[in-house]
């Protein structure tokens, strides 16, 4: 493992979810289908996988949140992305920026609306994409890939209405 593995850390969220019955809330798979959907990409890099939880991101826990900041820590690769429930991956993101000692690594947070599987228009795939993509264009750091736009962690709110994120310092869109 090294420079050209992508390390995908899985913590759950609608990306990784189905919908059950008449539910308003995606409720999480029991293993994250994404290894499978990568997988039968014609992917440059390597991919490793580490799923820590499967959870929607409001029962994450501060423990579950430790957990991912040590998994990143530790891991052999300098390329990470971190599927994540988009309740509180802002609060995710901003732990982990300031709780990880190590500043040699890029390191993505992405989610989607949608799940992955089970839907023709589903912002999975793309997001999935694009996070992979913003790997080659960002610094050292820890940002969010979502919608086609790449954000910090200090800049990034949900517009819940819109089910987007958006920078609380750039006029709303």
């Amino acid at each position: 493992m090294g420079n050209g593995t992508i390390h995908f850390i899985f913590t759950g969220g609608t990306i990784d979810s189905y919908y059950k019955g008449s539910a308003d809330t995606a409720v999480p798979n029991k293993h994250s289908v994404i290894p499978e959907y990568l997988n039968g990409l014609a992917l440059y890099e390597k991919l490793k996988f580490t799923e820590i939880c499967m959870k929607d991101s409001r029962a994450l826990t501060s423990n579950d949140i430790k957990k991912i900041c040590a998994v990143v820590e530790k891991s052999a690769c300098k390329k990470v992305v971190i599927t994540h429930g988009t309740y509180t991956m802002p609060d995710t993101a901003r732990y982990i920026k300031t709780n990880l000692k190590r500043k040699d690594q890029k390191i993505v947070l992405t989610g989607s609306m949608i799940p992955l599987n089970g839907f023709n228009f589903t912002d999975a795939p793309f997001n999935l994409g694009f996070s992979i993509a913003a790997l080659e264009l960002i610094d050292n750091g820890v940002y969010l890939a979502f919608n086609g736009k790449i954000f910090t962690p200090e800049e990034v709110a949900k517009d819940f209405p819109k089910g987007r994120f958006y920078s609380m310092f750039k006029a709303k869109q």
